[in-house]
């Protein structure tokens, strides 16, 4: 199970809300420690990918052209930061003749672009009234007798110094109204550059609460990888001593010899008087046991194929039913069968998530539910025990010594029995 999440890299929402917040930390720290993997792996590749393409670049490149930097006193390279050295200006003074810049820059670009319209159509106003005098003065030339030819031409200059002095005023009218649109289009430019710059300084405050929020996610990052990782070392001690103690996967013999072939007497374990069964194993076509339980036919089937070879729920080196085996009953339930009970009782009950257990314990402010993956040739709590046990009763009987959290402190010292006669695991052994 813990092996599928790690490669999908996702956990079901139902199967996630089953976990304890310490089970979350330690799953979120070996998904993490899997992404890390992947990305490393990403690495390792687009670097040998560029490296290549940086070898063929280079056969490929007929001119060799580099960029070589200036270089200070000190042999690194020179690097000015405005604003930092002696007598460099304020960055808001900058800022401000900057922008007064760019806006008398473009309101003069655009005067220029006015004036030249202006001065064109004056140009072509005064030119074609010249044309016209001159042509009335030409047609009255013929009229006029010779001796008159000298005033004609004294009226001629009379006439084109008016004119001049009107184009004169006309360009003078013209100027001016051409400055009073820059200097009018110059303050238009500097108001909007600076909103511009007020909108930019918004944003840069938007981006430092942004980075605020980031720094705090990272913190409370780095504190869970910090108290999985404890958790990590306290689970692999725990493994050395289990080691030592010889509770592991492996080392269990203590159901060598004992058959499920020959229709052993299964002894159903309840708070009422004992009854005995007898278990049939009826020919059935071949099991194939779907990604997860789909229903709670299906999870019957599975414990019979599965489990029962297994000797699951059973006590040691009996054919009894174990007093804190339960059926499939539900979390509601197993918190009403230990609700009168003292600190360290707890029961084992058939999950409907997985393929596999729910371990309720009673604690002293509540109760606490650990998730058992028995979907492989072993028993181990799901991201929380790093050990591996070759039977359902080698766990428990590991955690009677052994806690299951560092920060919880569970040891099963109880086991809570049935209440119901027949007892609610009876339609496992039918």
């Amino acid at each position: 199970m813990l092996q599928q999440i790690l490669r999908d890299m996702y956990i079901d929402p139902e199967l996630l809300a089953e976990l304890n917040e310490e089970q979350k930390h330690i799953l979120f720290y070996k998904m993490r420690e899997e992404q890390l993997r992947r990305w490393r792996e990403r690495e390792e590749k687009e670097q040998r990918e560029e490296a290549e393409l940086k070898r063929t670049a280079r056969l490929k490149q007929s001119n060799d052209k580099r960029v070589q930097w200036l270089r200070g006193s000190d042999g690194e390279i020179w690097v000015w930061i405005m604003g930092d050295s002696p007598g460099d200006k304020p960055f808001e003074q900058i800022s401000e003749e900057l922008m007064a810049e760019r806006a008398r820059q473009q309101a003069q670009k655009e005067a220029e672009e006015l004036w030249k319209q202006k001065e064109a159509e004056i140009t072509k106003k005064f030119r074609d009234a010249m044309a016209k005098e001159k042509a009335k003065i030409v047609a009255e030339k013929w009229k006029i007798e010779t001796e008159d030819r000298k005033a004609a031409k004294l009226m001629e200059e009379k006439i084109q110094e008016e004119l001049k002095k009107r184009e004169e005023e006309e360009r003078q009218r013209g100027e001016e109204q051409i400055r009073q649109q820059e200097e009018l289009r110059a303050k238009e430019l500097y108001l909007s550059l600076k909103q511009a710059q007020q909108h930019s300084q918004h944003n840069e405050c938007e981006d430092q609460e942004w980075k605020e929020q980031l720094r705090r996610s990272k913190a409370a990052d780095e504190e869970r990888s910090h108290k999985a990782r404890r958790a990590r070392d306290e689970y692999r001690r725990q493994s050395l001593r289990a080691i030592q103690k010889g509770k592991v996967a492996g080392l269990s013999n203590l159901f060598k010899g004992t058959s499920l072939n020959n229709e052993p007497e299964i002894k159903l374990n309840s708070n009422y008087p004992r009854q005995l069964m007898t278990l049939t194993t009826p020919a059935r076509k071949a099991w194939e046991r779907p990604s997860r339980p789909i229903s709670r036919e299906i999870l019957i089937r599975w414990f019979k194929e599965e489990q029962l070879p297994r000797c699951a729920g059973f006590e040691r080196n009996t054919r009894a039913v174990a007093p804190w085996f339960h059926g499939i009953i539900s979390r509601q339930e197993a918190e009403e069968l230990l609700m009168n009970k003292s600190e360290g009782a707890f029961l084992v009950r058939v999950s409907e998530k997985i393929w596999g257990y729910t371990l309720s314990y009673r604690q002293q402010s509540g109760f606490k539910h650990f998730l058992v993956d028995a979907s492989g040739d072993f028993y181990s709590f799901l991201g929380v025990d790093p050990n591996r046990h070759a039977t359902l009763t080698d766990l428990i009987d590991f955690h009677k010594e052994e806690i299951i959290t560092s920060s919880g402190g569970e040891l099963l010292l109880e086991p809570c029995g049935q209440r119901r006669n027949p007892p609610d695991y009876s339609y496992l052994f039918e």
